[in-house]
């Protein structure tokens, strides 16, 4: 634990009471604990985190697992639709979004999932939820996810795949994880990605780096990963809504959600973007190549769907 001279205050409380739990600041506003690491300085921050972590895990038997589980896309709006959910009175999950327990953490057990979470005391019954774009790709996610969680909802926002892939881009641009061009990184995407699966399906332990940060083309294939979760899930328990109705009408997207929880009908003030970056357009030929690299995989989601999703198909 910390030493208590290096905490600020608010931390304290944090790890005192129930660190999971937003908490309403004097000025009115709910601060939660990812608020209270995110200003501590960088020299501190893993520290305080990793003892949010250790304190979760010690209290993990008081704690509750998670009703439903937003798995993805990654760059789809899960930010979006996770803050919009965390704002119903009925409606709570971890301090944090992207616990990322069953793509990146499987190695540090169920205590410490579990310890992500409230109290039963702290959740108060209301719905509990966690955010983990990754997960939908992940090769070992759904078994995994099945054999914790069997009655969890799930919920899914499917971006179409060449805007999802451009943005995952950026995304790793700005970080400064990604020295490549965008034409760079697709053309070396499989000399990357070779043999990171086995290793992943082999070792529970295993990291990748690669899949993790530069699986841009692969991360679009969609119907293959779905077919993991459906073969896991009943389909009744999974909700997979296209990443434009949430963009386009958040409003009743949000609905929809609430109704497939079965939470309290409720309407926000507002629906903000989250997350969103600004950057240049991708190339027209790019583009269409991309778009011709993916209209198989795509016709094959349609057919798994049994819709479209208006996503150019040449």
């Amino acid at each position: 634990m910390l030493r208590a001279a290096l905490v600020p205050t608010g931390l304290r409380r944090f790890l005192l009471r129930d660190c999971h739990e937003p908490r309403q600041s004097s000025l009115g506003r709910v601060r939660s604990g990812a608020e209270i690491v995110t200003r501590l300085p960088e020299s501190l921050r893993a520290v305080a985190r990793n003892a949010i972590w250790s304190y979760g895990e010690a209290t993990a038997r008081f704690r509750v697992l998670p009703d439903f589980l937003i798995a993805g896309t990654q760059r789809g709006g899960t930010s979006a639709l996770f803050s919009y959910l965390r704002r119903h009175p009925g409606i709570t999950g971890p301090a944090w979004k992207e616990v990322s327990y069953f793509d990146r953490h499987y190695a540090r057990g169920p205590a410490w999932y579990r310890g992500n979470f409230p109290t039963a005391r702290g959740a108060r019954g209301r719905l509990v939820g966690e955010a983990s774009p990754n997960t939908l790709s992940h090769p070992l996610a759904a078994e995994r996810t099945a054999a914790l969680l069997p009655d969890a909802r799930l919920i899914t926002l499917l971006r179409d795949p060449v805007d999802r892939a451009f943005s995952h881009y950026q995304h790793e641009r700005a970080l400064g994880r990604e020295p490549l061009s965008f034409e760079q990184a697709l053309a070396v995407e499989d000399e990357r990605l070779r043999g990171e699966l086995e290793r992943m399906r082999a070792d529970r332990a295993y990291f990748s780096d690669a899949w993790w940060n530069h699986a841009y083309f692969a991360r679009g294939l969609y119907a293959d990963q779905l077919e993991r979760w459906l073969a896991a899930f009943p389909r009744e328990g999974l909700l997979i809504l296209a990443s434009d109705e949430l963009f386009a009408d958040p409003g009743g997207t949000y609905a929809r959600v609430l109704e497939f929880l079965g939470a309290e009908p409720y309407e926000l003030d507002s629906y903000p973007a989250v997350f969103s970056r600004e950057y240049g357009p991708m190339s027209p030929e790019t583009r269409t190549e991309l778009a011709q690299r993916y209209a198989e995989p795509n016709r094959r989601l349609y057919r798994l769907l049994g819709r479209e999703l208006g996503w150019t198909v040449p």
